[in-house]
C-alpha cells in the first residue's frame, strides 16, 4: 500500500464517488471507504483499489509512479485547500461552508474520455440515469477485466460503433448517440483534456462538436481540465445553491471568488447535496 497524503473530507469524497460510479466499471464500498476500478496507464490497464482516509488516500496496488500520479490528480491532492479556505473565509456565502468543511477538493476522473462520455450522457437527466447509460455503453463496448470489472472502451472502439447499434445498446436518443460518436472520433483524432493541455484549444474543439454546449465544457473544465476558475453558471444545482440565481446573477456573484471559482462551485454543490439529503430524510 502507498499513502498519498492530502487532507480531505472523507464523507464528501465517498458521496461523490457513489454518485458518479458507473455500474461494472467502478465499485464503491462506502463502509470500507474504497473505490475499485481499472486504470488505463501508459504501460497498460491496471486494477487498483483506493482507500479514502481523512489524511489522504491509500493505493492498494503495486503502483508505479505513473499510476500514483493519476490517483493524485484524480483526488486533487496537490491543491492547497488551506489557501482556498483562506480566500473564502470572509465571504458571507462561502465563509460558513469552508468553516464547516475546510478540505473540500474537486474529485476529478482518472480517464478523460470516460469522463467526457459520462458528462454527455448526463445532459438533462438524473445522475442515476447517467450512471445507467454509461454502464450500458461500457457493457456493450468495454473490455472484461479482473474481478468482474469492465474496462471502459477507448475512443477508437466507440468511434467505430454503428450509430443505431450504439443508440439501442445505451437506450439514448439519436442526437445523443451522434454526440457520443462525434466525441469519440474527436478523442481518437487527438483531442486531449487535462491540466497539461491547452484549455482554450480543448474548449474550442469540444464546442465544435454536435450536441456539446457551454455547460458540458464548463463541467469538464472543472473536473477534468482542472481549471481552478471554472464556473458552470448554466448548472441548475449551482444556481439553486445560490438562491435561484440567474446565470447573469451567478456570474456577477462569482467575480469575487476568482481565481478559485471551481472550488466555490464544489462547496456550493456539497452544501446543496447535504440540504437535499436532509430534506429527503
Amino acid at each position: 500500500m502507498t499513502l498519498l497524503q492530502g487532507r480531505l473530507e472523507r464523507d464528501v469524497v465517498l458521496r461523490s464517488l457513489v454518485n458518479h460510479s458507473v455500474p461494472g466499471v467502478e465499485r464503491v464500498d462506502v463502509e470500507r471507504g474504497t473505490v475499485t476500478r481499472l486504470l488505463r496507464t501508459a504501460s497498460g490497464t491496471r486494477p487498483v483499489t483506493v482507500l479514502v482516509r481523512d489524511d489522504g488516500v491509500e493505493v492498494t496496488a503495486e503502483a508505479d509512479l505513473a499510476l500514483l500520479e493519476i490517483v493524485r490528480e484524480w483526488f486533487d491532492l496537490d491543491t492547497d485547500v488551506d489557501a482556498v479556505a483562506a480566500a473564502f473565509a470572509d465571504d458571507p456565502i462561502l465563509g460558513p461552508l469552508v468553516e464547516a468543511l475546510p478540505a473540500v477538493r474537486i474529485i476529478g476522473h482518472p480517464d478523460p474520455f470516460e469522463a467526457a462520455v459520462q458528462t454527455v450522457l448526463g445532459q438533462q437527466v438524473s445522475l442515476a440515469a447517467c450512471r445507467t447509460f454509461t454502464g450500458r455503453l461500457a457493457a456493450a463496448y468495454g473490455t472484461p477485466g479482473t474481478d468482474g470489472l469492465i474496462g471502459f472502451p477507448d475512443p477508437p472502439t466507440v468511434a467505430a460503433a454503428e450509430h443505431e447499434e450504439l443508440r439501442a445498446a445505451v437506450g439514448i436518443t439519436n442526437a445523443r448517440a451522434r454526440t457520443v460518436l462525434a466525441l469519440a472520433s474527436a478523442f481518437a483524432g487527438g483531442l486531449e483534456l487535462g491540466r497539461e493541455h491547452d484549455p482554450a484549444r480543448s474548449r474550442a474543439e469540444l464546442l465544435s462538436l454536435p450536441g456539446i454546449g457551454p455547460w458540458t465544457v464548463d463541467y469538464l473544465s472543472l473536473r477534468v481540465v482542472r481549471d481552478t476558475d471554472a464556473f458552470p453558471v448554466g448548472d441548475l444545482v449551482l444556481r439553486r445553491a445560490l438562491g435561484g440565481a440567474t446565470p447573469a446573477e451567478a456570474t456577477a456573484m462569482g467575480e469575487r471568488w476568482r481565481p478559485w471559482r471551481a472550488y466555490a462551485t464544489m462547496h456550493l454543490w456539497t452544501a446543496d447535496a447535504a440540504l437535499q439529503a436532509a430534506s429527503a430524510s
